[in-house]
């Protein structure tokens, strides 16, 4: 997403657009992903900072945590650089929610690689991630590696992880309790029927009790107790 206006003729990059677009009249959120590391500049992360109805939320893949196999992957920067972008980030957007990407038992990737990645969560504290197995997909240059890791091996990898990141997702949401947010109102509950969904400008889902007309709308909420994945508000109107 963030690779946007490289093949325009107006001189226009991904920044430029949110600036315009924070310039529209009405009363919304703008929201984007998937932004990738080798295209995110202080520019862009300063727009975000800056416009104020810009979601402060950066969704900022790093896939993995060990510069041999970022290299392998093709990815075009390296942990520090990934590091450097996250510190920038985090000095600059007020409220940031830091969302990210790993895939887990890219192929040659030792253990110890594996631990640079571990180490790399624990090091950001992201809010929360999107963990993925490596699975081979015809015709990439990685599908013809060698050294595949085997499922089992890439599962261990994989709940190694989560048990890295529920803590921190946890933590961070814990924090919220006792504020007053706004939030926007996206749907009612799969689950129970009296409980409306809605999402905070970072992109955290709340669950609270509100009338149906409130759908589609703006509106204040008190995190009263928080979990894992969601938190839990009270309608303060």
């Amino acid at each position: 997403v963030n690779s946007y206006g490289k093949d325009l003729d107006e001189k226009i990059d991904f920044a430029d657009l949110l600036y315009k677009i924070n310039e529209l009249d009405g009363d919304f959120w703008v929201r984007f992903i998937t932004s990738h590391p080798k295209d995110c500049t202080h520019k862009l992360i300063d727009a975000i900072a800056s416009c104020d109805k810009v979601a402060k939320h950066l969704q900022l893949p790093f896939q993995a945590g060990n510069d041999r196999v970022l290299k392998a992957m093709n990815r075009g920067y390296t942990s520090k650089d990934y590091l450097d972008l996250i510190s920038y980030a985090k000095q600059k957007i007020n409220g940031l929610v830091l969302t990210s990407d790993v895939i887990v038992g890219f192929p040659g990737e030792s253990y110890d690689e594996f631990l640079d990645t571990i180490k790399l969560v624990k090091q950001v504290e992201f809010d929360n991630l999107f963990t993925f197995l490596y699975s081979k997909r015809s015709g990439t240059p990685a599908a013809i590696m060698e050294n595949q890791i085997d499922d089992a091996q890439k599962q261990i990898r994989f709940d190694e992880l989560l048990d890295v990141q529920r803590p921190i997702t946890y933590k961070n949401n814990q924090k919220l309790v006792g504020k007053e947010i706004k939030v926007f109102v996206e749907g009612v509950s799969k689950t129970d029927k009296q409980v409306l969904t809605a999402r905070t400008n970072g992109g955290k889902l709340v669950n609270f009790r509100g009338d149906k007309s409130l759908i589609g709308d703006f509106v204040n909420i008190k995190i009263v107790s928080a979990k894992t994945w969601y938190l839990v508000g009270e309608n303060k109107i």
